[in-house]
């Protein structure tokens, strides 16, 4: 059976697969081709993956393949080339791109949206959301330290005290935690918000200080994520959470809820009160962003205040978000990997819950609801 890695769009540095991992394939059975080009970007060359047993193909020649793996969803050009029986591999956000969902079933591919694997204990291994959340919290510090226009930690000199700045984290999933990790490791005072209750051990834990708001609903089924609260909660949460934000030198924002906008937290009021030079970095650009002035794939100025909107920032570190992807691949398939071919085990919880169309229909449950 061949497997193909294609090649990311232009605006993706990163890659599937990396040459280690396919490696592990090839030593399973498969017979793997590389769209050419298709690592460079993350610093991989073709001789790379040559050198570990894999051929360097054409568009062509690479989408043609059994299984294909990448991370971008394909352009609906791309979608058209595909054939009855594929198994296609990426991150879909199903539950907002049905249409696209439906296309893809129609040519009588199987796709399995990676971003879509359930958020249990046995398929953590495999949690793409997870390893490249942890990277773009730790990119996002970095990005919120380079364009600050002061230094994080306390700094006492001949000249005077510097005082530390001041970093509100909203929403301590696995992005927030990290950003609360690598802020407090760079020496700034640090306070984190989520909804859910259940975080602050984690937060405090990290040294970060948790903001609460009594009388959040928490639901343990929602993999994780917030879930849409109470007109009353809301009205709390937006007067606290704006003492915060006035008061803090860097906003970063993480919240989103699955299939749904982000949830407007910081309001256009809000950035005109912030103190000039504060930065936000809104990690929720894609969903509609977590401020109202953010502008997704764009560094916007208003009032005197800097608002990034990235939902893509583990692509600025390629290389490892690159490795930490290829991992989940390899942990996914490896149990369906046997004698050169694979055969996904269509009972088995995490393949179901992950598995958006099959046989010509979706059979993804959530978006058959929706």
């Amino acid at each position: 059976m061949r497997l193909g890695l294609l090649k990311e769009p232009d605006f993706e540095s990163r890659v599937a697969l990396t040459p280690e991992v396919v490696k592990s394939f090839i030593d399973k059975g498969l017979e793997v081709w590389v769209e050419s080009e298709a690592g460079n970007k993350a610093s991989y060359s073709n001789a790379d993956y040559e050198n570990v047993g894999a051929r360097i193909g054409s568009r062509a020649e690479v989408i043609a393949a059994d299984v294909l793996v990448r991370i971008q969803p394909l352009s609906n050009e791309s979608i058209e080339h595909l054939k009855s029986g594929q198994l296609l591999f990426g991150m879909y956000q199903p539950l907002v791109n049905g249409f696209r969902m439906q296309k893809i079933a129609e040519k009588g591919v199987s796709l399995v949206s990676m971003d879509a694997v359930p958020r249990i204990t046995r398929a953590q291994s495999m949690d793409v959301l997870s390893s490249q959340a942890s990277l773009a919290g730790y990119q996002a510090v970095l990005q919120a330290a380079t364009l600050l226009p002061r230094i994080f930690p306390m700094m006492m000199t001949a000249a005077g005290t510097i005082a530390p700045a001041k970093v509100l984290v909203i929403g301590a999933g696995v992005a927030g935690l990290q950003a609360v990790a690598t802020a407090k490791r760079l020496g700034a005072v640090v306070e984190a918000f989520d909804t859910r209750p259940s975080v602050k051990e984690q937060v405090e834990s990290l040294g970060g200080r948790f903001v609460e708001v009594p009388g959040a609903v928490e639901d343990k089924g929602a993999g994780g994520y917030a879930v849409e609260q109470s007109e009353e909660y809301k009205r709390k949460q937006s007067e606290e959470l704006e003492k915060r934000i006035i008061a803090a030198d860097v906003v970063i924002s993480t919240a989103l809820i699955p299939g749904r906008p982000a949830p407007v937290l910081i309001t256009a009021d809000m950035v005109q009160r912030m103190r000039a030079g504060s930065v936000i970095i809104d990690l929720a650009a894609a969903a509609g962003g977590n401020c109202a002035l953010t502008k997704n794939n764009e560094i916007a100025h208003e009032h005197g205040i800097t608002i990034v909107g990235n939902g893509n920032l583990p692509a600025d570190k390629p290389q490892d978000a690159s490795r930490m992807y290829a991992k989940n691949m390899l942990n996914y398939l490896s149990p369906w990997t046997k004698e050169g071919k694979v055969e996904l085990g269509l009972e088995d919880d995490i393949v179901k819950g992950s598995l958006i169309t099959r046989g010509g229909e979706v059979v993804w449950e959530p978006l058959k609801k929706a």
